[in-house]
């Protein structure tokens, strides 16, 4: 039985009926032009609700995607406000992180991407490298300080080639989870493709053996244990995006 306590987004939990609802009252609270399909009717008519929920969410999509600065760099913190320890969260327990085995470890590359050719760690770690003490915030409404270092991800994007003119990047997680960005935020300076936290080798528990951290985004946007990465002009969705949260995923 999962504890609800370390559930949020990023992973396969489901919405409990009333959870569901609120959070259906919620999202379409965002979105004024979807009243006038719900006059009359009761939050309970599902098809219409997710008619309008996923009118709102493609709606604050573009909104986002149109107010995004790619040149705007989110706030950074010295070490001193570092969260420690720095919370835990996913659907499972902490016993059930998925165990890597970093030395046979290769990050596999498909799509728009020229050199397609699987990348070990120790190959990443001799790409230039830099850090950053950033905010991570949950959309379930907590926060946390952290500090993620790594190789910057347009670097990466450059390095193998990728289209830097198509429009996503998707990625697909040794936990079952995956997602996909933007271009644009895939070429955000702060935007980095993490192999350490804190000074040490990214723990399992924080996403060995890669991370994409993005503090331009909200925490289910920021994939754990990264295993392939793709580039593409096709929408890729994301786990859950696909279950009604926004696409965008903007903080």
């Amino acid at each position: 039985m999962n504890d609800p306590r370390t559930l949020a987004p990023g992973q396969d939990r489901g919405l409990a009926q009333p959870e569901r609802r609120r959070f259906l009252r919620g999202s379409l609270a965002l979105g004024a032009g979807t009243l006038p399909l719900l006059a009359g009717c009761s939050i309970s008519d599902e098809p219409l609700v997710e008619k309008a929920l996923l009118q709102t969410s493609r709606f604050n999509d573009r909104v986002q995607a149109w107010l995004f600065d790619p040149e705007k760099l989110a706030p950074t913190y010295p070490d001193s406000m570092i969260t420690r320890p720095f919370p835990f969260n996913a659907y499972y327990r902490e016993s059930r992180v998925p165990q890597v085995d970093g030395e046979r470890f290769r990050l596999q590359l498909e799509g728009r991407i020229a050199d397609q050719r699987p990348w070990s760690l120790a190959e990443l770690r001799e790409m230039p490298q830099t850090d950053q003490v950033t905010r991570l915030i949950c959309v379930e409404g907590w926060s946390a300080i952290g500090k993620w270092g790594g190789v910057r991800f347009s670097d990466f994007l450059e390095r193998i080639g990728a289209d830097l003119e198509a429009k996503y990047v998707g990625f697909r997680c040794a936990d079952g989870y995956y997602t996909s960005i933007d271009m644009p935020t895939a070429l955000h300076a702060q935007t980095l493709l993490t192999l350490t936290f804190d000074g040490q080798t990214l723990p399992a528990r924080y996403g060995f053996p890669l991370k994409l951290r993005m503090p331009t985004k909200l925490g289910y946007k920021n994939p754990k244990h990264v295993e392939a990465l793709f580039v593409t002009n096709t929408y890729p969705g994301g786990y859950w995006e696909d279950r009604g949260y926004n696409w965008f995923g903007g903080s």
